[in-house]
């Protein structure tokens, strides 16, 4: 596949278990870049069913769960579609993770053996250099710091960077918690530290999430609370988006294609294309958005 700019990087922070309303609560500094008109956040409505394994599938192939197979979180083999991470790679980029261990298992290596896959650096593979945790409690500070070291020593194209506290404190304490309301803020304070740094070196950086978390700590239904969730832009690609409606979670792996500068897959181009298409950089004023 030809490579249409080695220049573009970006970062795609997902911050699992994180509900819309919850983002616009209190992710102070996001919010901070929103009204100095640096970050343009819309609303996602997430695919179904809102389980984690099964959007990590959705984000980064644009493929339902009906056509990729990954249809619960129990399903742990690799994918059969095309990622992000398989187009980057084939185009030439360099591609990071610091994630998940389901991530892995999608796109490197199934099932995932914690002595040998927690540190994986192999440029055959789609995502060529990966730190992945295992335990759900895994620090978000220790997450951040993982993807720095990735960042600063192999220097990716594409850096993906998934943190679980959020949905920890939500499966344990309710998504209208203290505690899931002190994970949130904690994650602002990580991207308050880092997303200025990232932006300075030239990134284009994406922050949203897989799924919400009803008041319950639950989450894989249809519930408004379980499924919206929010999508933070930089840079000039923006998305068409009519007021009031969320964009489909099908479009994220197209609009990162659309960042890295390279060509969706046929998959995402079939799934998630959308309604106005990404083929150019539209400006704040050719659109109605919600930030």
């Amino acid at each position: 596949m030809e490579q249409k700019n080695a220049s573009r990087k970006l970062i795609v922070v997902v911050l699992d278990g994180l509900r819309y309303d919850a983002a616009r609560s209190y992710l102070g500094f996001m919010e901070h870049l929103v009204e100095q008109e640096e970050v343009t956040c819309y609303s996602v409505k997430s695919e179904l069913p809102s389980l984690s394994r099964p959007l990590y599938e959705v984000l980064l192939t644009g493929t339902p769960a009906f056509v990729n197979g990954i249809t619960a979180n129990h399903v742990a083999r690799l994918s059969h579609q095309q990622s992000v991470f398989h187009l980057a790679a084939e185009a030439g980029l360099k591609t990071a993770a610091a994630a998940y261990h389901w991530v892995s298992e999608l796109y490197n290596s199934a099932p995932f053996n914690p002595v040998r896959d927690r540190h994986q650096h192999d440029e055959s593979k789609p995502i060529q250099h990966g730190l992945f945790y295992f335990e759900d409690h895994y620090p978000d500070s220790h997450l951040f710091a993982d993807a720095e070291f990735l960042r600063l020593t192999y220097d990716p194209h594409f850096l993906y960077i998934h943190s679980m506290n959020i949905d920890d404190a939500g499966h344990k304490f309710g998504g209208e918690s203290k505690e899931y309301e002190g994970s949130v803020r904690m994650a602002d304070a990580m991207l308050a530290t880092l997303l200025p740094t990232w932006i300075a070196e030239g990134y284009d950086v994406i922050v949203t999430s897989d799924h919400g978390m009803s008041a319950s700590g639950q989450h894989g239904g249809t519930a408004m609370e379980e499924r919206m969730v929010p999508l933070y832009l930089t840079g000039e690609l923006l998305v068409p988006s009519r007021k009031g409606e969320p964009i489909a979670q099908l479009q994220m792996a197209s609009i990162m294609c659309r960042y890295l500068g390279i060509d969706p897959s046929v998959a995402m181009k079939l799934q998630g294309t959308p309604p106005f298409g990404l083929d150019r950089t539209v400006s704040r004023w050719e659109m109605d958005d919600e930030g």
